[in-house]
């Protein structure tokens, strides 16, 4: 949610300043770019240097600037506010709330959060009878109704030796109060949606399986742009190496197609949307040795198979409200083949690919697609990488809900 968006941090001059550096630290590491505009008193609880290290870009606290040589140029307030995506006000004091309700500009701060347009977040901090005081619940309700978005102070010991609410919240509930906020503004905002992904490993002994070369990355893909959309996700993964990077995504590891089948009843009936990625084994060794079968003690082993359970076609018949797209990775005849399957199996649309077009299915970064739905029929996508084949699966998704 936060990578590529430029943040703007205004601080001003409370103890909690301290903690900014940790929070201009986070939304790095998300992936955000950031600048920092500081109080006069705020250089007081925080090094300038610091902020301007973490950050990358320079910590203004002043109109005017001078350089190396003495010449003397202005912050220009108007252009840090353009460029924010969204601004952030933390810590911001009783002083810094109230001269912002009531639009006062005595220092760099205020003047370019008033030449703000972007979505505004602020973290108060003061002592507890500070923040209970009528006069800066006033200051809150009234940005609020401006409409900007107030980080609510939280409990604990405070500077003045004094224990209750007036803390500022600490820089990972900020971090995490934003991401939320961000993803209520999404399409997919209280949505839940299934993602399997990755192959299944159907064991012949503790040693061998019955597996395919599937990666998993489409799956993961779909998941990681669910949760950005603003999805709840649960994403049940067979045997890969990939990682989910958005800690928000619940994953569930499974290694056989009868676990994946488990895993995806057991939260199905409370999802709004499944996707069906995962490459599935459509068949089973009827026995499992218990031990490594050895070369000598069978000269032509024959492995007895049956079929395990068509975990989509399943949810086809117990569906009620939920949107079912699958997945048919085909040799041939891909468009007559994925046809048969979108209305056999009771799906509302299927991603058709084939191991015939190069780069396309297991074992690549890439894969060329065709969305075939119900309601909007054919749409064909040329060659992408997953992640962008990803957001296109999703924007076909939303033109269908």
């Amino acid at each position: 949610m936060l990578r590529g968006k430029n943040i703007l941090i205004g601080i001003s001059g409370g103890i909690a300043a301290y903690k900014t550096p940790y929070l201009v630290r986070l939304f790095k590491l998300a992936g955000a770019d950031v600048k920092v505009i500081l109080t006069d008193s705020a250089s007081q609880f925080v090094s300038p240097l610091t902020l301007a290290t973490l950050s990358e870009n320079p910590v203004p606290s002043s109109f005017i600037k001078e350089d190396d040589q003495g010449a003397i140029s202005w912050n220009n307030h108007v252009s840090l506010a353009l460029w924010a995506d969204f601004m952030v006000v933390a810590p911001a004091t009783a002083n810094t709330l109230s001269k912002m309700a009531h639009g006062q500009s005595d220092n760099l701060l205020l003047v370019t959060y008033l030449s703000a347009k972007c979505p505004v977040f602020i973290a108060p901090a003061m002592d507890l009878d500070m923040y209970k005081h009528k006069s800066t619940k006033e200051s809150l309700d009234r940005l609020a109704a401006f409409g900007h978005a107030i980080i609510p102070a939280e409990e604990g010991l405070l500077a003045s030796g004094l224990s209750g609410a007036g803390r500022m919240a600490e820089p990972e509930h900020i971090v995490a109060f934003i991401v939320n906020h961000l993803k209520g503004l999404q399409p997919l905002s209280g949505k839940r949606v299934i993602v399997t992904a990755g192959p299944t490993y159907e064991p012949i002994d503790p040693v061998r399986f019955i597996g395919n070369h599937s990666s998993g990355l489409m799956g993961y893909e779909l998941a990681e742009y669910a949760s950005k959309l603003g999805a709840e996700v649960v994403l049940i993964s067979g045997p890969t190496s990939l990682v989910v990077a958005d800690e928000t995504i619940k994953k569930i590891g499974v290694g056989t197609a009868v676990e994946m089948n488990k895993a995806v009843l057991a939260y199905f009936e409370a999802s709004d949307i499944f996707i069906g990625a995962a490459a599935v084994a459509d068949y089973r060794p009827t026995h499992v040795y218990d031990q490594k079968i050895k070369k000598e003690s069978l000269a032509n082993p024959n492995i007895e198979l049956i079929k395990n359970p068509d975990i989509i076609a399943g949810l086809g018949k117990i569906r009620r409200h939920q949107f079912l797209l699958g997945f048919a990775l085909e040799t041939q005849d891909v468009l007559n083949n994925g046809t048969k399957k979108l209305q056999s199996k009771n799906l509302d649309a299927i991603v058709l690919n084939s191991l015939e077009d190069s780069g396309a299915g297991f074992g690549h970064k890439t894969n060329k697609v065709q969305f075939l739905s119900k309601k909007n029929g054919l749409k064909s996508f040329p060659l992408k990488s997953k992640k962008a084949v990803a957001i296109d699966i999703w924007n076909e998704i939303l033109k269908e809900l």
